[in-house]
C-alpha cells in the first residue's frame, strides 16, 4: 500500500489537499515530478496502485480536486468551471515543483481539466508532458459532434448515436434534484465496488475510495452542470505544444474511441495507444498504465537519465488515426504472397512491423516497400518449422520491440495436391510448419496475457490450389487449433482469426496480385472486427461462386 504525505496548497482561497508519495521526494537525484489528477467520483486514492510504481523513478504527487475528498467544497456551479480547475492544477504544480515543469497523468474529469490547462499559451513551460486517460477535451468533443451533424452520413450518424447512448448518463447528472437523491441513497463504497466489478470486471479489492465517496459523488455533479453545456454551445479549441499521450480504451462505457479522431489537429506532438480496456484503467490495469506513463515521461525528461524503451516511438501520430495506429504487428512468411500483402496492408494502417522469413532478399524488399507507408520495419530470419527458433524469435521480439499487439502466423505454404497423393516429406514439412504456428501462437499469446490489455493472433493455413480447397485436409490443424485457442483467450480480450486462402488468394511471386491484396485487406478487416474467420475474396466473387457451383454439379453427375 502506498504511503502518502499530506500538505496543503491554496489557490485563490480554495484549499487543496496535496499528497506526495513518501520517499519519492526529489533530493540530490533531482527526480522529475509527476502530477496525478483524478476525475469523478474519485480522489487521490484512484492512484493507489499506479503511484508506487512511478515512484521508483519519479517524484509522485496527487491531489484531491476541489469538491472532492479532503479539499475544499466551494458552493455553486460556477466555482467548478474548467478554467478554475486548470488554475488549481497550475497552483499545485507551482507549489510542488517551482523550478521546473511537471509531467501530468490524468483520468476522466482530471484529464478534461488537464486539456484545459495544456491549451493555455505557454503551458509547455509548466507542463512537460501529459498522459490523457479516458478524458477528452470538451472543445474537441463539441467540434466532433458538429462535424458529424453537419455531414450526416450513415457512418457519422451511427457514431453520434453510439456516443449519445454512452453519454446519456450526463443528462441525468445535470438534472436539479434527482441525481442528488440517487447518489445519497446508493453512493456507498460497497455498491460502487460492485458496480465497477459488474461493468468492467474490476477486482473489488483494487477499488480504493475515500470515506467521503457519497459526498464526492454529489459534489462532483457540479462539474457536469458547470461545463458540458457551455462547451457544447461555444467551443474554444486551441493548439497545444505540450507532448500528449492519449490512452484510448475501446471498452470505455462513457467514451467511444471515435470522439478522439480529431485530436491530432490541435496537438503538435501526439502519441496514441489503443487497447480493448475499460474506463477505470488505474484500477483494472495499473501496471500497464504505469509502464506506458513511465516510458512517455522518461522520453520527455532526458536530463533525468531515466531509461526509456523507445517502444512508444511507433505510437507517434501525424494524421488521422486508424484503429491499428501505433500497434506492433509481427508477420511470418513476409517475403512474398499473402504475407507480403499483409505487411503492406498493416503498414498502411499505421502499424510498426516485425517481418520474418527464410528468403531474406525478398523479405528486405517487403521491408523497403513497407517503409514507403511510413512504417518502422525490422526483419528476422525465421524458419517457422523450427519450433525452438520460433520460441526464441518471440523472446527476441519482446526484448527489442516490446510485446506484439498483432501476430500473423502465415505458413507460407501452397498445397497443390490431395492429401493422399502428397509425398511423405511434404506431409512431414506441413506438420512441422503447423507445429510452428502453434508454438508461435503460444509464445506470443503468453506475452499478451501477461501484459493484460489484449491483442490479436492470425493463423494462416496453407493456400490450396485445388478448386476443392475448402474440402482439403491440408491446414485443418491450423483451423481447428485457432478455433479452440479463440475460445480459451476470449476472456483475455485476445482475438484469434483463422485464414484459409483459396486457389486465387495467395501468390508466391513478386508481381502484383489483386486478389492477394484484397485477401490481405479482408484479414485486416477481420482483425479490426475481431472475426473468427477472415472471409477470402475468392469466396465472394461471382466468378468463383459460379465456378464452384458448376464444379459441384459436374462432380455430382459424374460420381
Amino acid at each position: 500500500m502506498v504511503e502518502w504525505r499530506k500538505r496543503a496548497v491554496s489557490n485563490d482561497g480554495i484549499g487543496l489537499a496535496v499528497f506526495e508519495v513518501h520517499g519519492s521526494e526529489p533530493d540530490d537525484d533531482d527526480r522529475p515530478t509527476v502530477l496525478l489528477v483524478h476525475g469523478w467520483p474519485d480522489t487521490h486514492h484512484l492512484w493507489t496502485h499506479v503511484a508506487p510504481i512511478l515512484a521508483r523513478d519519479f517524484h509522485v504527487v496527487a491531489y484531491d480536486c476541489r469538491g472532492f475528498g479532503e479539499s475544499d467544497h466551494p458552493s455553486g456551479d460556477a466555482t467548478y468551471r474548467l478554467s478554475l480547475l486548470a488554475d488549481d492544477l497550475f497552483a499545485v504544480a507551482e507549489a510542488v515543483r517551482p523550478d521546473e515543469p511537471v509531467h501530468v497523468v490524468a483520468h476522466d474529469w482530471g484529464s478534461i481539466q488537464a486539456w484545459e490547462a495544456v491549451a493555455r499559451p505557454g503551458a509547455e513551460n509548466r507542463i512537460a508532458s501529459f498522459v490523457s486517460v479516458s478524458g477528452p477535451s470538451l472543445d474537441d468533443l463539441a467540434l466532433w459532434v458538429r462535424e458529424n451533424v453537419s455531414h450526416p452520413t450513415p457512418r457519422n450518424l451511427g457514431r453520434l448515436l453510439a456516443q449519445a447512448a454512452s453519454s446519456a448518463y450526463t443528462v441525468f447528472f445535470q438534472l436539479p434534484v434527482l441525481p442528488r437523491l440517487f447518489f445519497t441513497a446508493v453512493g456507498s463504497a460497497r455498491l460502487w465496488r460492485a458496480f465497477l466489478h459488474r461493468i468492467e470486471g474490476t477486482p473489488p479489492h483494487h477499488v480504493v475510495v475515500a470515506t467521503t465517496l457519497r459526498d464526492d459523488m454529489v459534489s462532483g455533479l457540479r462539474l457536469y452542470r458547470a461545463n458540458i453545456r457551455p462547451a457544447m454551445t461555444a467551443p474554444q479549441p486551441a493548439t497545444t505544444f505540450v507532448p500528449v499521450l492519449e490512452v484510448i480504451n475501446e471498452r470505455d462505457i462513457a467514451l467511444r474511441p471515435a470522439i478522439f479522431d480529431g485530436t491530432h489537429r490541435r496537438v503538435q506532438r501526439l502519441w496514441r495507444l489503443r487497447t480493448p480496456t475499460g474506463h477505470w484503467l488505474p484500477y483494472t490495469h495499473p501496471e500497464y498504465l504505469a509502464d506506458v506513463a513511465h516510458d512517455f515521461i522518461a522520453t520527455h525528461a532526458p536530463a533525468a537519465g531515466i531509461c526509456a524503451t523507445g517502444h512508444l516511438d511507433r505510437a507517434r501520430l501525424f494524421g488521422m488515426p486508424t484503429p491499428l495506429s501505433g500497434k506492433l504487428a509481427v508477420v511470418t512468411a513476409g517475403g512474398s504472397g499473402l504475407g507480403r500483402e499483409l505487411a503492406f496492408a498493416l503498414a498502411e494502417m499505421g502499424c510498426a512491423l516485425v517481418l520474418a522469413d527464410t528468403d531474406l532478399p525478398r523479405l528486405d524488399e517487403t521491408a523497403r516497400q513497407s517503409k514507403a507507408f511510413g512504417a518502422q520495419v525490422s526483419t528476422y530470419d525465421l524458419d517457422l518449422s523450427d519450433t525452438a527458433a520460433v520460441r526464441s524469435f518471440a523472446e527476441s521480439v519482446r526484448a527489442a520491440h516490446g510485446i506484439a499487439d498483432i501476430v500473423v502466423n502465415d505458413t507460407g505454404i501452397i498445397w497443390s495436391t490431395s492429401t493422399l497423393d502428397a509425398a511423405d516429406d511434404d506431409v512431414d514439412h506441413l506438420l512441422e510448419v503447423e507445429r510452428g504456428v502453434i508454438a508461435s501462437s503460444r509464445a506470443f499469446g503468453r506475452q499478451m496475457v501477461e501484459r493484460g490489455v489484449g491483442g490479436h493472433i492470425v493463423n494462416v493455413a496453407p493456400a490450396v490450389t485445388s478448386e476443392r480447397s475448402r474440402e482439403s485436409a491440408a491446414g485443418a490443424g491450423v483451423i481447428t487449433f485457432s478455433a479452440s485457442l479463440r475460445g480459451e483467450l476470449a476472456d483475455r480480450r485476445i482475438g484469434v482469426t483463422s485464414v484459409r486462402p483459396g486457389p486465387h488468394d495467395s501468390s508466391r511471386d513478386d508481381g502484383p496480385h489483386d486478389l492477394s491484396r484484397r485477401a490481405a485487406r479482408a484479414v485486416v478487416a477481420a482483425i479490426i472486427r475481431n472475426k473468427p474467420v477472415a472471409t477470402m475474396p475468392s469466396d465472394t466473387t461471382p466468378a468463383h461462386r459460379v465456378a464452384a457451383r458448376l464444379s459441384r454439379i459436374i462432380r455430382r453427375h459424374t460420381a
